[in-house]
């Protein structure tokens, strides 16, 4: 206990205590000004009667199906890649791994130029082939993916060094005695790999799921929320509720409602991936 005792207190201080006053913040009206009074659960029965927070839901939902799958398979093909490289693996493990380490802020500022409309890299190679050009960040129906690539681009290093651990770990003598039995490399991922990298795919689902219903910076720097609020997730609604209009009550029910999905979701995925047969 007593090495135990820093973390512990460590974690009761900026992790245990925040919740309990986040959740006590929520049921009243506190103003920057520290006035504040008791409402109960307004703020909740408010929740369900404001159509942005009902629209920043359906962006949050429809970013989080658009970014998990694309980062897991990003994750995946790259570990597995790498898993059967043996020249300089250590070197190209790196450089995936890099963009994980740089800044979002850096990473959103420079995926924002690639996909300027006028001069951006993208649609420059775009149009050597007579298309375009795209506004990729302009367009409802392309912004949520485009900003999905660029956070896919910038964090798939961490799950795939952890799908690689995974991979690494699976006994060499399963894929050896399913070859002695004929089967061919779909079959062996299929009922060999996947299988055994069931607990670590949970673990990576999880935390993608969790950091898909978070975002925030990307959507801030590349888009402000736009076009028409077709980019404005749960936690922008979040930060212009605390921070801009200083509703500090609102912006407290609606993080604990945020975690209050992300916990459904989270339990849904163990039902389905994490569960042992």
């Amino acid at each position: 206990m007593l090495f135990v005792a820093p973390m512990l207190v460590l974690f009761i201080v900026f992790r245990f205590v925040p919740v309990v006053g986040a959740v006590l913040l929520s049921l009243t009206d506190y103003r920057l000004s520290g006035q504040w009074s008791f409402i109960s659960l307004d703020n909740y029965t408010r929740l369900l009667r404001d159509s942005m927070f009902h629209e920043s839901l359906v962006v949050t939902l429809t970013y989080t199906a658009v970014f998990v799958p694309l980062t897991v398979l990003l994750s995946l093909g790259t570990a597995m890649l790498l898993h059967q490289v043996v020249w300089r693996r250590g070197f190209f493990r790196g450089v995936f791994f890099l963009p994980y380490v740089t800044s979002i802020v850096l990473a959103a500022v420079i995926w924002k130029w690639i996909y300027d409309a006028e001069s951006g890299l993208l649609n420059g190679i775009l149009g050597l082939a007579s298309l375009g050009p795209v506004d990729f960040l302009g367009r409802a129906e392309l912004v949520l993916p485009s900003i999905a690539v660029t956070s896919a681009w910038k964090g798939f290093g961490y799950s795939m060094l952890i799908l690689l651990a995974g991979l690494q770990s699976v006994p060499r003598s399963y894929l050896e005695a399913a070859m002695i039995d004929g089967a061919g490399s779909w079959q062996r991922f299929r009922y060999v790999t996947l299988p055994q990298l069931r607990p670590v795919l949970f673990f990576v689902l999880v935390i993608e799921t969790i950091g898909a219903f978070q975002v925030f910076d990307a959507m801030y720097v590349m888009t402000g929320g736009g076009p028409v609020r077709s980019s404005y997730s749960l936690v922008y609604l979040l930060y212009d509720s605390g921070f801009k209009y200083f509703d500090f009550g609102y912006a407290s029910a609606i993080g604990l409602v945020l975690f209050a999905i992300v916990l459904v979701v989270s339990l849904v995925q163990r039902r389905l991936v994490g569960r042992d047969d």
